[in-house]
Parts: structure tokens; sequence; C-alpha cells
């Protein structure tokens, strides 16, 4: 059986985004203000390992690992 014990795996965190330009709207308030937010700081990651893994060999066969960016509101997806 063939295993293979190490990998490097090259991790680059986001960048926070661009938050977003909104303003707050709600009835009989007539001049709301913004509500809008700045992005986030980003740079953070987590890895996790698997209990059950017994190999890494399919790192291998995968170049590039790409995850989406959240919504503007900050919540993950």
């Amino acid at each position: 059986m063939k295993f293979l014990d190490e990998a490097k795996v090259y991790i680059r965190s986001g960048d926070g985004g661009n938050g977003c330009v909104a303003f707050r709207r709600e009835k009989f308030i007539e001049f709301g203000g913004p509500s809008g937010g700045n992005g986030g700081r980003g740079g953070d990651v987590i890895v996790e390992v698997a209990d059950g893994l017994n190999t890494l060999i399919d790192l291998i066969r995968r170049k590039l690992v790409r995850l989406v960016d959240c919504p503007h509101d900050g919540e993950p997806l």
C-alpha cells in the first residue's frame, strides 16, 4: 500500500475585503445615516486534521484549492 506522510501546503489568507457602502433605511426615520462597514481584517486560516486519514496522497493531485469569499455582511457562505 502506497502512502505519503509528508506534504508541503502553501496557504494564503484573505485580505478582509473592501467593505460595503450602505445606508440605514427604516420606516419613520427620514435620515437614517450610514450602516456600511470597512471590511474585515482578514488573515485567519484554520487547518483541521481528519482522524481517519492515514495518507496524504490525495494532496499530490490537488494543485490549487480556492475558497469563495464571504458576502458583504461578513457571514461565511
